[in-house]
Protein backbone atom coordinates (compact mmCIF):
# COMPACT_ATOMS: atom_id res chain seq x y z
CA UNK A 1 0.00 0.00 0.00
CA UNK A 2 1.92 3.35 -1.18
CA UNK A 3 0.87 6.52 0.27
CA UNK A 4 0.52 9.01 -2.72
CA UNK A 5 -1.75 11.90 -4.09
CA UNK A 6 -4.49 14.08 -2.48
CA UNK A 7 -1.93 14.50 0.81
CA UNK A 8 -0.88 17.80 2.28
CA UNK A 9 1.78 18.19 4.64
CA UNK A 10 1.02 20.15 8.04
CA UNK A 11 4.14 20.60 9.40
CA UNK A 12 8.02 21.53 8.56
CA UNK A 13 9.65 20.71 5.37
CA UNK A 14 13.01 19.15 7.02
CA UNK A 15 10.51 16.08 8.40
CA UNK A 16 8.71 13.49 6.02
CA UNK A 17 7.23 15.11 3.44
CA UNK A 18 4.14 14.13 1.09
CA UNK A 19 6.77 13.54 -1.08
CA UNK A 20 8.18 10.15 0.69
CA UNK A 21 5.82 7.80 -0.58
CA UNK A 22 5.66 4.82 2.20
CA UNK A 23 4.91 0.99 2.01
CA UNK A 24 2.68 -0.49 5.15
CA UNK A 25 4.10 -3.81 6.22
CA UNK A 26 2.05 -5.14 9.03
CA UNK A 27 -0.22 -3.35 11.60
CA UNK A 28 1.94 -3.18 15.28
CA UNK A 29 -0.96 -1.34 17.35
CA UNK A 30 -4.53 -0.02 17.44
CA UNK A 31 -6.49 2.41 19.27
CA UNK A 32 -10.13 3.91 19.56
CA UNK A 33 -9.41 6.12 16.70
CA UNK A 34 -5.74 4.85 15.51
CA UNK A 35 -3.83 2.52 14.27
CA UNK A 36 0.07 2.13 13.90
CA UNK A 37 1.84 0.53 11.25
CA UNK A 38 4.78 -0.79 10.24
CA UNK A 39 6.07 0.98 7.14
CA UNK A 40 9.19 1.36 4.86
CA UNK A 41 10.15 4.65 2.88
CA UNK A 42 11.00 4.29 -0.27
CA UNK A 43 13.37 6.05 -1.06
CA UNK A 44 16.07 4.76 1.79
CA UNK A 45 14.64 1.92 2.66
CA UNK A 46 14.76 3.15 6.34
CA UNK A 47 11.46 1.24 8.48
CA UNK A 48 9.08 3.88 10.43
CA UNK A 49 6.09 3.73 12.69
CA UNK A 50 2.87 5.28 11.09
CA UNK A 51 0.38 6.20 13.16
CA UNK A 52 -2.68 6.66 11.28
CA UNK A 53 -5.85 8.52 12.83
CA UNK A 54 -9.58 8.41 11.46
CA UNK A 55 -10.35 11.89 11.60
CA UNK A 56 -13.93 11.45 10.33
CA UNK A 57 -14.57 9.54 13.60
CA UNK A 58 -13.48 12.28 16.09
CA UNK A 59 -17.06 14.02 15.80
CA UNK A 60 -15.62 15.52 18.79
CA UNK A 61 -14.11 19.31 18.63
CA UNK A 62 -11.89 18.29 21.86
CA UNK A 63 -10.84 14.92 20.36
CA UNK A 64 -9.86 16.80 16.82
CA UNK A 65 -8.05 19.26 19.04
CA UNK A 66 -6.51 16.87 21.24
CA UNK A 67 -5.42 15.07 18.36
CA UNK A 68 -3.75 17.83 16.59
CA UNK A 69 -1.98 18.57 20.16
CA UNK A 70 -0.18 15.45 20.27
CA UNK A 71 1.71 16.07 16.51
CA UNK A 72 2.66 20.30 17.84
CA UNK A 73 3.77 18.06 21.47
CA UNK A 74 6.27 16.11 19.25
CA UNK A 75 7.85 18.91 17.34
CA UNK A 76 8.82 20.10 20.62
CA UNK A 77 11.03 17.18 21.68
CA UNK A 78 14.28 16.25 20.74
CA UNK A 79 15.87 13.45 22.87
CA UNK A 80 17.14 9.99 22.46
CA UNK A 81 14.74 8.33 24.84
CA UNK A 82 11.79 10.03 23.43
CA UNK A 83 10.19 8.86 20.07
CA UNK A 84 11.48 11.02 16.99
CA UNK A 85 8.62 13.05 15.49
CA UNK A 86 9.61 12.81 11.16
CA UNK A 87 6.36 14.15 9.70
CA UNK A 88 2.78 14.35 9.10
CA UNK A 89 -0.07 15.08 6.69
CA UNK A 90 -3.63 14.82 6.09
CA UNK A 91 -5.30 12.53 2.97
CA UNK A 92 -8.70 11.48 2.55
CA UNK A 93 -9.93 12.68 5.98
CA UNK A 94 -7.00 10.26 8.06
CA UNK A 95 -4.45 12.04 9.61
CA UNK A 96 -0.64 10.23 9.10
CA UNK A 97 2.06 10.61 11.79
CA UNK A 98 5.53 9.26 10.63
CA UNK A 99 7.38 8.33 14.05
CA UNK A 100 10.29 6.40 15.00
CA UNK A 101 10.37 2.73 15.16
CA UNK A 102 11.25 1.07 18.09
CA UNK A 103 11.35 -2.69 17.06
CA UNK A 104 12.00 -4.71 20.08
CA UNK A 105 8.55 -4.37 21.77
CA UNK A 106 7.13 -2.52 25.15
CA UNK A 107 8.61 -2.68 28.48
CA UNK A 108 5.26 -4.38 29.82
CA UNK A 109 6.47 -7.38 27.08
CA UNK A 110 9.82 -7.31 28.66
CA UNK A 111 8.66 -7.19 32.56
CA UNK A 112 6.21 -10.12 31.27
CA UNK A 113 8.59 -12.34 29.74
CA UNK A 114 11.22 -12.03 33.19
CA UNK A 115 7.33 -12.95 35.26
CA UNK A 116 6.71 -15.93 32.99
CA UNK A 117 10.37 -17.48 33.66
CA UNK A 118 10.06 -16.66 36.89
CA UNK A 119 12.83 -15.18 36.76
CA UNK A 120 13.89 -11.32 38.48
CA UNK A 121 15.62 -8.43 36.24
CA UNK A 122 19.17 -7.55 37.93
CA UNK A 123 19.68 -4.71 39.74
CA UNK A 124 22.09 -3.15 37.01
CA UNK A 125 19.47 -3.78 34.37
CA UNK A 126 16.66 -2.08 35.80
CA UNK A 127 19.08 0.95 36.49
CA UNK A 128 19.91 0.60 32.63
CA UNK A 129 16.52 1.25 31.42
CA UNK A 130 14.90 3.57 34.18
CA UNK A 131 17.73 6.24 33.90
CA UNK A 132 16.55 6.29 30.23
CA UNK A 133 13.09 6.37 31.17
CA UNK A 134 13.50 9.18 34.01
CA UNK A 135 16.00 11.45 30.85
CA UNK A 136 13.13 10.47 28.71
CA UNK A 137 10.24 12.15 31.04
CA UNK A 138 12.83 15.09 32.52
CA UNK A 139 12.79 16.32 28.74
CA UNK A 140 9.76 16.53 29.02
CA UNK A 141 9.07 18.10 31.61
CA UNK A 142 11.66 20.53 30.49
CA UNK A 143 10.01 21.39 27.55
CA UNK A 144 6.59 21.90 29.99
CA UNK A 145 5.33 18.96 29.01
CA UNK A 146 3.13 16.27 31.32
CA UNK A 147 3.04 13.06 29.55
CA UNK A 148 0.31 11.93 31.76
CA UNK A 149 0.34 8.27 31.27
CA UNK A 150 3.27 6.87 31.58
CA UNK A 151 3.11 2.86 31.84
CA UNK A 152 5.26 0.15 30.52
CA UNK A 153 3.21 -0.41 27.53
CA UNK A 154 4.27 3.20 26.46
CA UNK A 155 7.97 2.70 26.94
CA UNK A 156 9.37 1.02 23.72
CA UNK A 157 12.29 -0.64 23.72
CA UNK A 158 15.13 -0.84 20.23
CA UNK A 159 16.62 -3.70 19.14
CA UNK A 160 19.53 -2.41 20.81
CA UNK A 161 18.20 -2.10 24.05
CA UNK A 162 17.40 1.50 24.06
CA UNK A 163 14.08 2.87 25.94
CA UNK A 164 12.15 5.35 24.08
CA UNK A 165 9.38 6.93 25.49
CA UNK A 166 6.02 7.20 23.15
CA UNK A 167 2.47 7.76 23.31
CA UNK A 168 1.71 11.57 23.94
CA UNK A 169 -1.67 11.38 23.05
CA UNK A 170 -2.19 12.20 26.51
CA UNK A 171 0.23 14.71 26.79
CA UNK A 172 -0.45 18.77 27.20
CA UNK A 173 1.58 21.56 26.92
CA UNK A 174 1.96 24.13 30.15
CA UNK A 175 2.91 27.97 29.43
CA UNK A 176 5.08 29.04 32.40
CA UNK A 177 1.61 30.62 33.78
CA UNK A 178 0.02 27.06 33.92
CA UNK A 179 1.33 24.64 36.23
CA UNK A 180 -1.44 22.03 36.96
CA UNK A 181 -4.01 20.51 35.06
CA UNK A 182 -7.96 19.43 35.44
CA UNK A 183 -8.44 15.84 34.14
CA UNK A 184 -8.85 11.98 34.79
CA UNK A 185 -7.09 10.61 32.18
CA UNK A 186 -4.69 7.55 32.11
CA UNK A 187 -4.21 4.13 33.35
CA UNK A 188 -5.24 3.45 36.93
CA UNK A 189 -2.71 1.72 37.87
CA UNK A 190 -0.12 4.10 37.40
CA UNK A 191 -1.93 7.09 38.27
CA UNK A 192 -1.37 9.36 41.22
CA UNK A 193 -4.02 9.89 44.54
CA UNK A 194 -4.19 13.13 43.55
CA UNK A 195 -5.36 12.66 39.80
CA UNK A 196 -8.09 9.56 41.34
CA UNK A 197 -9.36 12.59 43.77
CA UNK A 198 -9.77 14.90 40.25
CA UNK A 199 -7.83 17.37 42.13
CA UNK A 200 -4.98 19.56 40.75
CA UNK A 201 -1.94 17.97 39.27
CA UNK A 202 1.14 19.09 38.22
CA UNK A 203 4.51 17.16 37.38
CA UNK A 204 4.69 15.55 40.15
CA UNK A 205 2.00 13.32 38.83
CA UNK A 206 4.43 11.91 36.55
CA UNK A 207 7.08 11.00 39.12
CA UNK A 208 4.68 8.98 40.94
CA UNK A 209 4.01 7.03 37.91
CA UNK A 210 7.85 6.70 37.40
CA UNK A 211 8.26 4.82 41.01
CA UNK A 212 5.49 2.61 39.81
CA UNK A 213 7.73 2.08 37.07
CA UNK A 214 10.44 1.07 38.88
CA UNK A 215 8.57 -0.45 41.60
CA UNK A 216 7.18 -3.00 38.58
CA UNK A 217 10.79 -3.70 37.36
CA UNK A 218 12.01 -5.27 40.26
CA UNK A 219 8.37 -6.93 41.55
CA UNK A 220 7.50 -7.87 38.15
CA UNK A 221 3.69 -6.49 39.21
CA UNK A 222 2.44 -3.09 39.88
CA UNK A 223 2.44 -1.92 43.13
CA UNK A 224 -0.90 -1.46 43.42
CA UNK A 225 -2.39 -5.15 41.72
CA UNK A 226 -4.27 -7.94 42.96
CA UNK A 227 -5.55 -11.14 41.27
CA UNK A 228 -9.11 -9.90 42.84
CA UNK A 229 -8.81 -6.13 43.07
CA UNK A 230 -12.03 -4.21 41.47
CA UNK A 231 -11.83 -0.67 40.71
CA UNK A 232 -12.85 1.07 43.75
CA UNK A 233 -10.44 -1.14 45.83
CA UNK A 234 -7.85 0.12 43.88
CA UNK A 235 -8.04 3.43 43.84
CA UNK A 236 -8.62 3.00 47.20
CA UNK A 237 -5.33 1.53 47.67
CA UNK A 238 -3.57 4.25 45.63
CA UNK A 239 -4.56 7.26 47.29
CA UNK A 240 -3.82 5.56 50.82
CA UNK A 241 -0.19 4.51 49.24
CA UNK A 242 -0.85 0.79 50.22
CA UNK A 243 1.58 -1.57 48.66
CA UNK A 244 3.48 -4.62 49.41
CA UNK A 245 7.08 -4.33 49.93
CA UNK A 246 9.32 -5.48 47.10
CA UNK A 247 9.72 -9.56 48.35
CA UNK A 248 13.24 -9.76 47.00
CA UNK A 249 16.25 -9.18 48.84
CA UNK A 250 18.45 -8.93 46.54
CA UNK A 251 17.82 -5.17 45.31
CA UNK A 252 19.75 -2.27 47.35
CA UNK A 253 18.33 -0.01 49.72
CA UNK A 254 18.61 2.74 47.40
CA UNK A 255 16.13 0.98 45.15
CA UNK A 256 13.70 0.62 47.58
CA UNK A 257 14.33 4.05 48.53
CA UNK A 258 13.52 5.72 45.58
CA UNK A 259 9.89 4.21 44.97
CA UNK A 260 8.81 5.15 48.19
CA UNK A 261 10.09 8.80 47.78
CA UNK A 262 8.23 8.78 44.29
CA UNK A 263 5.22 6.89 45.57
CA UNK A 264 4.78 9.51 48.38
CA UNK A 265 1.10 10.70 49.27
CA UNK A 266 1.86 14.76 49.40
CA UNK A 267 2.94 15.56 45.87
CA UNK A 268 5.42 18.33 47.09
CA UNK A 269 7.56 15.99 49.19
CA UNK A 270 7.54 14.10 45.72
CA UNK A 271 11.30 14.31 44.23
CA UNK A 272 11.48 16.30 40.90
CA UNK A 273 11.76 14.31 37.97
CA UNK A 274 15.62 15.84 37.74
CA UNK A 275 16.09 14.59 41.51
CA UNK A 276 14.90 11.20 40.11
CA UNK A 277 17.09 11.21 37.01
CA UNK A 278 20.18 12.10 38.76
CA UNK A 279 19.97 9.70 41.37
CA UNK A 280 19.05 7.04 38.59
CA UNK A 281 22.04 7.70 37.02
CA UNK A 282 24.55 7.57 39.77
CA UNK A 283 23.12 4.12 40.35
CA UNK A 284 23.50 3.55 37.20
CA UNK A 285 27.27 4.30 37.19
CA UNK A 286 27.49 2.50 40.27
CA UNK A 287 26.05 -1.01 39.47
CA UNK A 288 27.93 -1.19 36.07
CA UNK A 289 30.46 -4.06 36.10
CA UNK A 290 33.98 -2.72 36.14
CA UNK A 291 34.60 -3.04 32.72
CA UNK A 292 32.04 -1.67 31.07
CA UNK A 293 30.94 2.20 31.13
CA UNK A 294 28.30 4.16 30.92
CA UNK A 295 26.36 5.55 27.80
CA UNK A 296 26.44 8.62 26.80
Amino acid sequence: MALNGNESPILSPACLSNEDELIIEKRIGKGQFSEVFRARILASGQRIALKKVRIIELADSKARADCLKEISLLQRLSHPNVVRYMGSWVANLELFIALELADAGDLSAMIKHFRDKEKMIPEPSIWKFFVQISAGVNHLHEKRIMHRDIKPANILVTAEGKVKLGDFGLGRYFSAQTMSAHSLLGTPFYMSPERLREESYNFASDVWSLGCILYEMAALVSPFYSPTINLQNLCERIQRAMYPPIESEVFSDELHNLCYCCLNISPDDRPTTADVLNFATEMHHRTLPNNETPEV
